[in-house]
């Protein structure tokens, strides 16, 4: 792979909860050296070690009325469409629960989820008794678990050895060829495109586009059904089912040609993270030494990243975040309080800077109702 975007010490994970500033600060770092593959498309953090999830991991956007509505469309539209009315759902990653919880609420028929840092007594719905719930590594001593559809959301970005993990749920799925397999996850080509570097992180090891997911799928068994971005463009959806054999037949999709155009996406990232980086410093800078303030509105990975990547400590005191679970907690690295919308009505900020610029119309709203009227950009 050529390497060719490298920062040292940033934090390993971005999504955990600290309960103070010294423990935030003297948080694990480790390095990130993003390598491309220009045969296949594939990128990874070459330098990726290590990342904790447990059960104080925090990364659910379950909070915000855009994401849910978004989300649980999606989990409607894959019931209906692969027919899993009373069909069984095993999540692979399934976070705290809530889009396996939609899927039988949209009439699946049961649910098992299986991640580190899962929380059951968070889910409140009336098809709770449907769920079955571990806390763990999905791995092969859960190849037993038999399911009508394998669900994987924004989890095969944070596995190193992908291929393994993929032979891993291939063996699992074994003779099963009617299972529907769905991934979702994030497209690094809008990343390297709009050279959003509050995107790149230590803990998301290996970075897919349209055309490298797909490969990844063929090669280990999986006839793609259909691939497409969506949110925004930001999500990848992949809808697949295991084939007889391995690789899996079938011609690739138009939209699987992206290899010349992710190799110009590396290389605009590299011509313009420095100037636009220096440039954030600046404009965060001036506004500081004007007496103005600033915070950044949410304050998971995008949030660590962005300022762990900018050195950022005086320049912003406070990180705003709708999740309940996050308020007076510390983020990884920087230290930053991570505080409720609701503060913001004493500290009264010049300068709004969303992480995530789908959730512009959704803040806006809440600082209207706080009575406040800062400046409100997306990153």
């Amino acid at each position: 792979m050529d390497v060719f975007f490298g920062q040292q010490a940033i934090p390993t994970n971005s999504c955990l909860l600290l309960d103070d500033r010294h423990e935030a600060t003297s948080f694990p770092t480790g390095d990130l050296d993003l390598g491309f593959c220009r045969s296949c498309g594939f990128l990874a953090n070459t330098s990726f070690d290590a990342a904790e999830y447990s059960s104080r991991y925090e990364e659910t956007q379950g909070f915000s009325r855009v994401f849910v509505e978004w989300a649980q469309g999606l989990a409607r539209r894959w019931v209906d469409k692969y027919d899993l009315r009373g069909k069984s759902v095993l999540e692979i990653g399934c976070g705290k629960g809530e889009f396996l919880t939609w899927m039988v609420e949209a009439g699946a028929g049961s649910g098992i989820g299986i991640d580190p840092g899962v929380h059951p007594e968070r889910i409140d719905s009336p098809v709770a008794d449907r769920l079955t719930w571990i806390a763990d590594f999905y791995d092969e001593r859960y190849a037993h678990l038999a399911a009508d559809a394998v669900v994987c959301r924004h989890t095969l970005e944070h596995i190193a050895p992908v291929g393994e993990f993929m032979a891993t749920v291939r063996r699992a799925i074994g003779d099963r060829l009617d299972t529907i397999v769905l991934f979702e996850l994030p497209d690094v080509r809008r990343v390297l495109e709009e050279v959003a570097f509050w995107d790149v992180y230590h803990e998301h090891c290996s970075y897919f586009s349209l055309g490298s997911l797909a490969r990844l799928f063929r090669r280990s068994g999986f006839e793609v059904l259909h691939l497409e971005l969506d949110y925004d463009d930001q999500y990848l959806l992949i809808e697949a089912r295991p084939a007889a054999v391995t690789p899996a037949p079938g011609s690739p999709l138009a939209v699987e040609d992206d290899l010349d155009a992710l190799g110009r996406a590396v290389d605009t990232y590299c011509h313009e993270v420095g100037a636009l980086r220096e440039g954030w410093r600046e404009r965060l800078g001036q506004l500081r030494a004007r007496g103005g303030r600033a915070v950044i509105w949410g304050a998971g990975s995008k949030g660590v990243s962005f300022l762990t990547n900018l050195g950022l400590r005086d320049e912003i005191d406070y990180a705003v975040d709708i999740n309940p679970y996050k308020t007076g907690k510390f983020m990884a690295g920087t230290g930053h309080e991570i505080v409720a919308p609701e503060f913001l009505v004493q500290y009264r900020p010049d300068l709004v800077v969303a992480m995530n610029p789908i959730y512009l119309a959704e803040i806006r709203a809440q600082l209207d109702e706080l009575g406040l009227q800062p400046e409100l950009i997306g990153a």
